[in-house]
């Protein structure tokens, strides 16, 4: 079967499951040898992609439609060079990236279930015409969960589980909130995704848009 012949859904699944393997063989480096910084320089190369991404987005938008959104687009492209830097400096906590990763996913996983499962009230339908408040709060819960979960086993921070709910409430929250950030760059640039990298999912942003406010913030926590 060729890759134009299945579903969305399934490129979306085949497409996680390769993130899965590789982050599953950074965890393993982590751990085995932790002076390779494995999970730090995972984390620039995604950063790093994305503003590549970003950056051939811009270039291939008319004039007329950079100029006009000259002051959205420049102060994105400037954020995400602090998303970079916050990754390189979050990344040496390996096991704080990787339950923020938990948390991003389970608010992601959790929005898109809640927001099939229940519909609803669209949030910003100009912005993003799949998320719906039932999302959002599937999101947050899920997200929430994840976060609890991670405390349980890990420990990152101690034993505090209201800390780890608190956390885990606001991180999903603001794991959408760059999703949906994402989506207004998008509408200003008249696109549909950020690349085609992940079939399924988009480009390298499209994936990992729910970083956009977390990690900075994360850093700004632990420095």
């Amino acid at each position: 079967m060729k890759m134009s012949e299945l579903s969305n859904t399934s490129l979306r699944f085949i497409t996680s499951g390769v993130m899965l393997g590789v982050l599953a063989i950074v965890i393993a480096l982590e751990h085995f040898f932790p002076s390779i910084h494995a999970v730090r320089w995972l984390s620039v190369l995604v950063v790093f992609g994305a503003m590549f991404e970003t950056l051939k987005c811009f270039k291939q938008s008319d004039s007329e439609t950079f100029n006009q959104h000259s002051f959205y687009f420049i102060s994105f492209f400037a954020w995400l060079i602090l998303m970079l830097i916050s990754a390189y400096v979050v990344g040496t906590r390996p096991w704080i990236m990787l339950w923020l990763l938990l948390i991003i996913v389970g608010a992601d996983v959790g929005g898109w279930c809640f927001g099939k499962l229940f519909g609803g009230d669209k949030m910003w339908e100009k912005l993003s015409e799949h998320k719906t408040w039932s999302g959002q709060i599937g999101g947050i819960l899920c997200g929430t969960i994840m976060s609890v979960l991670f405390f349980l086993y890990i420990k990152p921070f101690g034993n505090d589980i209201v800390f780890a709910i608190l956390m885990g409430i606001s991180m999903s929250l603001l794991s959408q909130y760059g999703d949906l950030t994402a989506s207004f760059i998008k509408r200003k640039l008249n696109i549909k995704d950020f690349g085609t990298l992940l079939p399924g999912h988009g480009g390298i942003l499209d994936r990992f848009d729910g970083w956009i406010y977390i990690l900075p913030l994360m850093w700004f926590f632990i420095g």
